[in-house]
């Protein structure tokens, strides 16, 4: 998906769940870790984490479009749109956008207990000749 293409669902969703234009540009940013999305207070774009297109689909980015739309149309309108403000979670409410994005996967290693066979999942590599399995102290060796 192209930004143009983005921009153009950004748009549709605002008129769907906000009946009011969307007239600035959305964006992907690869460089977005901990987040779904980004509303620029200066400039009024929209950015968005394309991991979460790729890892969790369409509908978990339409939740995160209506949530910066949010940030965006109060904003414009001169009202609180921080996450701690009271319009803020008042149109989170009506428009059944999510106030947290969900978590990505980011597994890049995984150990099983030689013993019951217990797998973990990790971001971080571990030292297995340290660590035992939390369930049965059996020994832990990486899996592929």
């Amino acid at each position: 998906m192209t930004d143009e293409q983005l921009t153009e669902w950004v748009k549709a969703t605002s008129e769907n769940y906000f009946n009011k234009p969307f007239i600035h540009k959305a964006f992907f940013n690869n460089r977005l870790r901990t987040t779904g999305g980004r509303y620029l207070l200066k400039t009024h774009n929209i950015e968005i984490n394309p991991k979460y297109l790729k890892q969790l689909g369409e509908a978990e980015v339409t939740g995160i479009i209506k949530h910066e739309l949010c940030h965006y149309h109060l904003h414009i309108e001169g009202k609180g749109y921080k996450h701690g403000d009271r319009d803020f979670k008042a149109l989170l409410r009506i428009t059944g956008a999510p106030r947290y994005c969900s978590s990505l996967e980011e597994t890049k290693h995984v150990y099983i207990c030689m013993k019951c066979g217990l797998e973990y999942k990790r971001k971080r590599r571990i030292n297995t000749d340290k660590y035992r399995c939390s369930k049965c102290l059996g020994l832990i060796l990486k899996k592929h």
